[in-house]
């Protein structure tokens, strides 16, 4: 079985909601979701970033419910920026459940290639701790903090404003040129981040958000869950000129499963088989080359399409890429070593 190393899972956000039942959630699953141990270990599931996230608080306004039931043409307007004191109680309570599940002995959060190397030859979970949105970071000096607390790939924003930059609204058909880029709070964090190897993630940022890091950054330049803008017109996707930058810096691109990001009219209809899938890794690997590709789920953040319901269904992508004529060293550097050879050249150890 060739392992999966996943660029983005919400898995977290499950941990905090379930309470005192969350130590079973993770060692023994309970039938919903798309992610657990023994689903894990079933699949080949070999880690992964593990997200920080904190939602907009809930309302008639909800942004999440809005996006889950939006079909196109729509623009959801984005909502606005968390807090800190409300953001980062959430992320230390998410923070605490990825360090319980690295105490149970079948995880460990890693902080160099060789930590991801070595958790996968012994049999755990290798996970990153990754932020997205960083509203829970109130200035450089916390970033330290979150940084001795293992944090190792950070978004600066996910799809609202934060007080380092934009996000992009939810939107189709429409592009990601949505507003201003960073701000100078933005571009110290940046700086700070090339400065402790911290990697930098793209996702939900807007173009001139992209634009800034790329400038700023001595990083390659990377995209944790994102799709093909070309095939599908969503603000969440990347455009040909994006995914060209990205290949300039040797960077890497993790497609998002989310049905709204594949489907070519950006429905959330039914998504049978892989070969719209497929057609996004032709359409990044056309771009990024072969070492630039990988997959981002969007687990337990997002809805899946009809053949990739839950972890259990990678391997039948991974075939899909097989009898797609991927060969098996590329399909295995789609399904794993990018990643691992990505954040060895980003830690640099």
């Amino acid at each position: 079985m060739i392992p999966v190393f996943d660029g983005h899972n919400d898995f977290l956000q499950r941990m905090v909601a379930a309470g005192d039942k969350r130590d079973a959630l993770w060692l023994q699953g309970d039938g919903t979701g798309h992610l657990d141990l023994p689903r894990a270990r079933q699949a080949g599931f070999a880690g992964g970033f593990f997200a920080i996230w904190t939602p907009s608080p809930a309302g008639p306004e909800d942004a999440m419910a809005q996006i889950m039931k939006q079909n196109p043409p729509f623009a959801l307007p984005l909502p606005a920026e968390v807090a800190i004191d409300a953001a980062l109680p959430h992320a230390f309570a998410q923070a605490g459940q990825l360090l319980a599940m690295e105490r149970t002995g079948t995880l460990k959060v890693c902080h160099s290639a060789a930590e991801i190397r070595q958790a996968m030859a012994d049999g755990q979970i290798a996970a990153i701790m990754h932020i997205e949105g960083a509203e829970p970071i109130a200035d450089l000096d916390a970033l330290h903090v979150w940084h001795a607390m293992g944090l190792r790939s950070l978004g600066p924003v996910w799809s609202r404003p934060t007080r380092y930059g934009h996000g992009v609204p939810f939107a189709f058909p429409a592009t990601p040129d949505t507003g201003d880029g960073l701000t100078e709070a933005g571009k110290s964090l940046v700086r700070e981040c090339n400065q402790l190897r911290i990697m930098l993630d793209l996702s939900h940022l807007n173009e001139k958000g992209f634009d800034d890091i790329a400038r700023l950054s001595d990083a390659p330049l990377v995209a944790s869950h994102s799709g093909v803008h070309a095939i599908s017109a969503s603000t969440r996707n990347l455009t040909d000129r994006q995914l060209s930058v990205i290949s300039e810096s040797r960077g890497l691109v993790g497609l998002n499963y989310a049905i709204g990001f594949l489907h070519p009219e950006g429905r959330r209809d039914s998504l049978p088989g892989y070969e719209v899938i497929l057609r996004h890794l032709d359409h990044l690997l056309s771009f990024l080359g072969e070492d630039g590709v990988a997959l981002g789920s969007d687990f337990d953040g997002a809805e899946m399409p009809d053949d990739l319901q839950t972890v259990l269904d990678e391997p039948r992508l991974v075939q899909a890429m097989l009898d797609h004529g991927y060969g098996q060293e590329l399909t295995e550097k789609i399904a794993f070593r990018n990643w691992v050879n990505l954040l060895e050249r980003t830690w640099g150890a």
